[in-house]
């Protein structure tokens, strides 16, 4: 499968809205506003995704309101409630540098930087408020957890999935 059949989720379709078949957004991306630019989204339905487009998006108290073409009566726009909504891969909005989606660092191989030994693998993202932790599984398969702060993470590759850390006092390397 090519990146661009890759299905990203970026929220869920909740209540309805009005009498025209509108229905709110649970966003799970960063960029609300990206709903406003779609003229047409996956729609999840038993595990498979199905295209529809859009007729009309808007914000409304900092929430997304879509209008799908042929939903036109809130009945309709009901079942279509807890139903997920991706993009493809191609389609996900572009960060800033030095910046990655965790499903992009998720797999990543992890090697130290002093040596080039391989430690492990990425396996989970943890987001805190001061900053985001990497969760890796250690080739002896313990995990660690490292902050993803400069001072540790020192390269990231994601086209080639490998990410380089200074494990100077935090892994045996040798």
């Amino acid at each position: 499968m090519d990146r661009s059949e890759t299905y990203i989720t970026i929220g869920k379709l909740g209540r309805t809205r009005g009498v025209r078949g509108d229905i709110w957004v649970t966003v799970f991306s960063d960029f609300p506003e990206r709903f406003l630019d779609l003229k047409e989204v996956y729609v999840g339905d038993r595990g498979t995704w199905q295209k529809r487009k859009l007729e009309s998006a808007q914000m409304i108290s900092g929430r997304p309101v879509l209008k799908f073409e042929g939903v036109d009566t809130p009945e309709a726009a009901s079942r279509m409630t807890n139903r997920e909504l991706a993009v493809t891969r191609d389609q996900v909005v572009q960060l800033p540098e030095g910046m990655f989606y965790i499903f992009d660092l998720i797999g990543c191989k992890v090697f130290a930087g002093d040596d080039g030994t391989s430690i492990g693998e990425l396996v989970d993202v943890r987001q805190y408020p001061a900053n985001d932790a990497y969760v890796i599984r250690m080739n002896d398969g313990r995990t660690m957890s490292l902050a993803a702060v400069v001072q540790f993470i020192k390269h990231v590759d994601v086209e080639n999935k490998k990410i380089v850390i200074d494990s100077a006092g935090l892994v045996e390397t040798g």
